[in-house]
């Protein structure tokens, strides 16, 4: 048996208890005293997840679809929850020690970095300051902030998932195909499918540079092996996850991400399908604005008013201060941002130096894929490598904020960095052999810092393309924006300058070193302190004190006002909500006590964006009403408040119709909505004409069909008609995973209307069903759940055999 060697074990207890700290210090002492982050993009998601949480704590059952957002749409994006999720949620509450606050994500970061670095065979320290380094990187704690903490907690599990790649090929196959898989498995239930799919490009730079190194050292067969280990750590990582993986690929068909039934169906290259190019360029980085990597504040920071930042503003003239002060401090090429991709002025140093002073391919595949991210995050700024991935590589157009691949020179820049000071610390005669590549390392990022600090102008704007304009047209106000260069600047030099003397004293700290006047542990030391106290002021910067609020506004996110009072009093189960006084296809706080026709979310349905764009957005009062929208809220006066309008046309849950206008494609079918009587026609595309009969039965008086009971996943109608007919059911049309029934017996359903579902009713008393209960959830967890254990075996199995001191396959290298 092998005995655990508690002496070497106490630096990784002692970096692990290091990282918790730092992690509380940082959120200290607003954790302490019960504060809670507030987040807008999670006040988003409270709300339109609202409907669902409520059904399972009254019934226990989990919803596949929700009524509160967008007048129905599945929910497998908005609260994916599986069976197999919770293994997997049981592990990553392991992962972070079962802490429960904001600083187990800081420490989840930095463990994953952690664990890569030793994977590299990179020393304790080292590997603590790296985890430092990487995961104090502005953009993180800017997501934070916003709350989109999925796509943080992707990003956790990326680091530990390239070590289990990096130590498969290092021959360690059985742990690094555990770790691939149990990682892998990990960052894809993390459910920001974007960040794993940047990453990707990573992998693939890795595994090349593995191949060359592999080839140069005729060593092919093992690189085959690993390879093939990895293969199958990927596949049962995917498995893991497969019910989420699948029906987001399936649900994605029918949402923006999917093809567009009102493009040209004969256009160059066939019908669109993915984003449309200019929404997915939208948030482009700046060419310029790369420069945040170095100096913070490169284009101002964050979006925000300047009146805020007391320090700029207090050598603006008196006269013109007001109009100064309502300026943005951000003069990027953004719409807005909330803040810079910041890596560290001494860590970018340092990266520098690596792309001089370490060797091998592992090297360049981190550079290559920097530079990559780089030209990619610059979107319309440099639009035709951008519109080569969007037209040719797979997925690529299935995703918005191109700015946001920057995540990945947040990786690889920090990497190499502590892969050079490990080059330097084994090798210290470099600091003395390689003056030469020290000073261009220093020339690149202290030297440009200092130039930008002296001769600001000579090298940047400080207007964005909107202010030229403006200003072009009138010169009037040249004083103001004279004055608002002046405090610009002011902002872009101040950061100039701290990038400077961070790397200046950085510089002379290894030079002390590598003349012998310094220590190695007090050069680690210093070069550690000085990373963390850059990147932590910077980080201060975005979330602070400021973000937290008391947690009872986290347990009423959305207090009820007298609309909502009002509105309530209706006891109907269904009907919906119009809710003028808020971004209505923008904002999803409706959503949290009403069922909405509008809300916000990235992937809603196709069809549905397409009726927002064409018809709600003109607000055609037809569409309005066969939305079974009841209510509008609109905006009243300062002593009222929002204001109720009960819509009396509202056409209900179902309704019979008397006639059909068939059409023949989408474009046709969105045009007829423009105007008809919704409550006696139904518009209908041909391709539905083998379900609908072309000559359907009028409905005779005292012919009736309503809603008898309500459930987020299942409606149930009686309907009672002397003849029978069509009848339109105010309900979004989904393709697939409805179980619907007349009586008990299957039945089909139809789209009319765009986007509302219809069914041919017999004559007499009936009840209808439609149940949303996808087979497919059964199937991929039963899959996934055989994944999840044989990754555990298999996990037990390596711990048996390092337990046992067997080498076998675990320790072979």
């Amino acid at each position: 048996m092998r005995k655990l060697n508690l002496k070497k074990a106490l630096p990784y207890i002692g970096s692990i208890l290091f990282m918790v700290l730092l992690s509380y210090i940082y959120f200290a002492p607003e954790i302490f005293e019960g504060k809670v982050l507030l987040q807008d993009d999670m006040k988003q998601g409270i709300a339109i997840g609202q409907e669902g949480l409520a059904f399972k704590e009254q019934t226990g059952e989990t919803t596949r679809w929700t009524n509160s957002i967008f007048s129905g749409m599945p929910n497998f994006q908005i609260s994916p929850s599986y069976p197999n999720n919770s293994v997997l949620n049981v592990i990553g509450n392991a992962f972070h020690l079962w802490i429960n606050s904001p600083a187990s994500l800081l420490f989840m970061m930095m463990l994953g970095f952690f664990i890569l670095l030793l994977s590299l065979r990179t020393k304790w320290y080292l590997a603590l300051i790296g985890a430092i380094a990487y995961t104090f990187s502005s953009y993180f704690f800017i997501i934070i902030a916003a709350g989109h903490i999925w796509k943080f907690v992707t990003l956790v599990y990326i680091p530990p998932t390239i070590a289990g790649i990096v130590l498969a090929y290092r021959g360690k196959y059985l742990w690094g195909g555990v770790i691939a898989a149990l990682f892998g498995a990990m960052q894809i239930v993390s459910n920001h499918i974007q960040m794993s799919y940047y990453f990707l490009f990573v992998i693939a730079a890795i595994v090349i540079a593995y191949f060359i190194e592999a080839w140069r050292k005729q060593e092919l067969p093992r690189f085959f092996k690993a390879s093939g280990v990895l293969i199958i750590a990927a596949v049962l990582a995917v498995g893991a996850n497969l019910p989420n993986l699948y029906h987001t690929y399936e649900y994605s068909k029918e949402t923006m991400r999917g093809q567009s039934e009102l493009a040209p169906a004969h256009q160059e290259g066939g019908a669109k399908t993915g984003l449309d190019t200019e929404y997915i360029t939208q948030w482009s980085y700046g060419i310029g604005e790369t420069w945040t990597l170095l100096i913070p504040n490169a284009k101002g920071g964050a979006s925000g008013y300047l009146g805020n930042n007391k320090e700029a503003m207090k050598d603006v003239k008196t006269d013109i201060r007001q109009y100064v002060a309502e300026m943005n401090q951000y003069w990027g090429d953004q719409p807005g941002t909330s803040g810079p991709v910041y890596v560290g002025a001494l860590v970018a140093f340092f990266f520098i130096l690596g792309c001089f002073i370490v060797k091998g391919p592992f090297k360049w595949a981190l550079l290559a894929a920097t530079i990559l991210s780089l030209l990619l995050s610059w979107g319309k700024n440099f639009l035709p490598i951008t519109q080569w991935f969007i037209d040719y590589f797979p997925m690529y157009n299935k995703f918005r904020t191109v700015s946001s691949i920057l995540v990945i020179a947040e990786f690889c820049i920090p990497l190499l960095a502590i892969l050079a000071l490990k080059e330097l610390i084994q090798n210290p005669s470099i600091i003395k052999t390689q003056k030469k590549t020290i000073g261009i390392s220093f020339a690149i990022t202290g030297g440009f810092a200092l130039l930008f600090a002296i001769f600001p102008s000579l090298f940047f704007s400080f207007f964005s393309a909107y202010e030229k304009s403006f200003m072009t047209e009138h010169p009037e106000f040249g004083e103001i924006f004279a004055s608002l260069e002046t405090v610009r600047i002011g902002i872009f030099s101040a950061d100039a300058w701290r990038s400077f003397f961070i790397i200046t004293l950085g510089t002379a700290i290894l030079l002390l070193y590598g003349y012998g006047k310094l220590g190695k542990t007090t050069f680690i030391v210093f070069t550690g302190i000085i990373i963390l106290s850059d990147m932590y002021s910077v980080d201060k910067r975005y979330l602070n004190s400021d973000n937290f609020v008391p947690e009872r506004k986290i347990k009423d996110p959305f207090p009820m006002t007298e609309a909502d009072r009002i509105i309530l009093e209706d006891k109907d189960p269904n009907y919906r909500v119009y809710n003028l006084t808020v971004s209505s296809f923008q904002d999803a706080s409706t959503s949290y006590r009403h069922k909405s026709i509008g809300g916000y979310h990235a992937a809603k349905l196709r069809r549905y964006d397409d009726l927002i764009k064409y018809q709600l957005a003109n607000n055609n009062r037809h569409v309005i009403n066969m939305l079974n929208t009841r209510y509008l809220i609109v905006p009243g006066n300062k002593e009222t408040g929002p204001q109720v309008i009960k819509n009396p046309d509202a056409a209900g849950n179902a309704w019979f119709v008397s006639d059909i206008k068939w059409v023949n494609d989408a474009q046709e079918e969105m045009n007829a909505l423009t105007d008809f009587d919704e409550k006696k026609t139904a518009i209908i595309d041909k391709h539905f004409a083998n379900i609908i009969d072309k000559n359907i039965t009028p409905p005779a008086p005292g012919d009736t069909i309503y809603l008898t009971s309500y459930k987020p996943n299942e409606l149930r109608y009686k309907s009672n008609s002397s003849k029978g007919g069509l009848a339109v059911f105010s309900e979004i049309y989904f393709p697939w995973g409805w179980q619907i029934s007349i009586d008990g017996k299957p039945a089909q359903m139809a789209r009319v209307n765009y986007v509302l579902r219809a069914m041919e009713i017999p004559a007499g008393q009936h009840e209808i069903i439609f149940r949303f209960d996808p087979v497919s959830v059964k199937v991929t967890t039963g899959i996934a759940i055989g994944c999840i254990t044989l990754i555990l075996l298999l996990g037990i199995w390596a711990l048996i055999d390092v337990i046992r001191r067997k080498p076998g396959i675990a320790e072979e290298e």
